[in-house]
This record gives C-alpha cells, structure tokens and sequence, in this order.
C-alpha cells in the first residue's frame, strides 16, 4: 500500500469517526426540547392489523398507524389528520 493510499484511508477514517461521534449530539445540546404532554389519557386498545407489526388507534381524531419491524426499538409512524373514521 502507497503512502498515497495510506493517508486516503486515514482521512477517511477520520472522517466517519468524528461523523458517528457528533452525529448523536443534538439532544444534549437542547435539553428537555420534548414535545409538550396533556394530561388526557387515551388507554382504549389499538387495533391490530393482520400485516407484520402494524397497528392503528385513534387519537382525538386523527388516526395513528405504527410499524415495528420484530422486536427492535425503532418504528414507523404514519397520522392521517382529522380522520374521519375517528368520530
């Protein structure tokens, strides 16, 4: 391997080290930015659709669709606003 390509593989590592270790920073920047929370409680059960990990319930009208991929701890969301199945 030439110095040439050496030093390539270095910045490039270089690179994408300082990309993941930054790219996860913006919360500590902004502390407690959270979405603001009411004190009604919507505990009716969601219903489940018969595709792989999809749900939807109604939330003060809108309609809320959630995709879970197995067990992992990320999801899709999807709202439909002012759904009118949601009355």
């Amino acid at each position: 391997m030439t110095l040439k390509n050496c030093l390539r593989a270095f910045v490039l590592v270089l690179t994408l080290g300082l990309a993941f270790s930054l790219g996860g920073c913006g919360k500590i920047r902004e502390p407690y930015k959270d979405a603001p929370v009411t004190n009604v409680t919507n505990d009716q059960a969601a219903d489940k659709i018969t595709m792989p990990d999809l749900t939807t319930k109604c939330d003060h009208g809108n309609r809320i669709y959630v995709a879970f991929h197995g067990d992992n701890a990320y999801a899709a969301i999807a709202v439909v606003p002012q759904d009118p199945t949601c009355r």
